[in-house]
């Protein structure tokens, strides 16, 4: 137990030093320091700085699961639930950047490392979207012949709309874009050929 919660703190402390200082400009010995546990403990865990930050990234990721197995576990119908899916997950993207300031500048600078980082996420998160797809069509919500490729491109989809969500560019969660609200759900279940 003492172990997990050791390796906890390292992160968190990690993951407030990147978030503060840069990944770049925090070296093993700050993590070290401002986490109170010698640099002999840290290397316990971690052999370098590039594990850390692989450490604070699935952490960050593990979060958004948490909140995203959470509406999947909702006793709400499919369509219901795969709008709060979307909206949950843009949440929960900004608030990994809310949290982690200047890490929002590494994950523009090291995408490449991030996407690394995330590919275990990405398959749990398509195969929710593929659950909640699949529920839909066994209760005549949704049509579709494959649930599973639908949520491929539902996930890919939402991944290309996080830079624009990041920036600003792009925000269905806030009260004010009820217009892209309607849009997307729109498009998700109405799509854009004419009927």
């Amino acid at each position: 137990m003492a172990i997990n919660k050791t390796r906890t703190t390292l992160i968190e402390v990690a993951r407030q030093l990147f978030a503060k200082l840069g990944v770049e400009n925090t070296t093993m010995n700050d993590i070290a320091v401002a986490s109170h546990k010698g640099r002999r403990t840290l290397y316990t865990y971690f052999n370098n700085k590039n594990e850390v930050y692989q450490a604070v990234i699935e952490n960050e990721l593990d979060q958004m699961y948490k909140s995203l197995l959470n509406v999947a576990n909702k006793n709400i119908s499919a369509d219901q639930k795969l709008l709060l899916f979307f909206y949950t997950r843009f949440d929960a993207v900004k608030n990994v950047v809310v949290r982690n300031g200047t890490l929002k500048a590494d994950f523009f600078r090291d995408i490449w490392r991030v996407q690394f980082v995330r590919k275990s996420f990405d398959l749990k998160e398509i195969q929710i979207l593929d659950d909640i797809l699949r529920t839909g069509v066994e209760e005549g919500t949704f049509e579709m012949p494959n649930p599973r490729a639908i949520a491929e491109i539902l996930h890919h989809a939402l991944k290309g709309l996080e830079v624009p969500y990041i920036r600003g560019q792009f925000n269905p969660t806030n009260p004010d874009n009820q217009s892209q609200r309607e849009n997307i759900a729109y498009l998700i279940f109405e799509g854009i050929k004419k009927k």
